[in-house]
């Protein structure tokens, strides 16, 4: 997942080339504020209680890798065709 912080809007922009979801949230990176933006974007867009998503790795960067519990993998290929796992 590709993360932009400042980017005008919350909303998630769909599978980029290199297969990474690119995602824009309007929070600056400070204090964890774009992250918490994006944990809980991700989990209105899915369907799932905030607490069902998680950040595992990438606090610090753009890139993040993101963990979804009660979805599988086929519920995330079918929400975001393209999308590498």
């Amino acid at each position: 997942m590709r993360l932009t912080p400042r980017g005008g809007a919350d909303r998630i922009e769909g599978v980029n080339d290199a297969g990474a979801l690119a995602v824009r949230v309007a929070a600056a990176p400070v204090g964890g504020g774009a992250n918490a933006a994006l944990l809980r974007l991700l989990a209105e867009d899915l369907g799932v209680a905030k607490g069902a998503v998680r950040l595992v790795a990438g606090a610090t960067g753009r890139h993040k890798l993101v963990a979804v519990d009660g979805l599988g993998a086929e519920d995330l290929l079918a929400r975001w065709p393209g999308l590498k796992l």
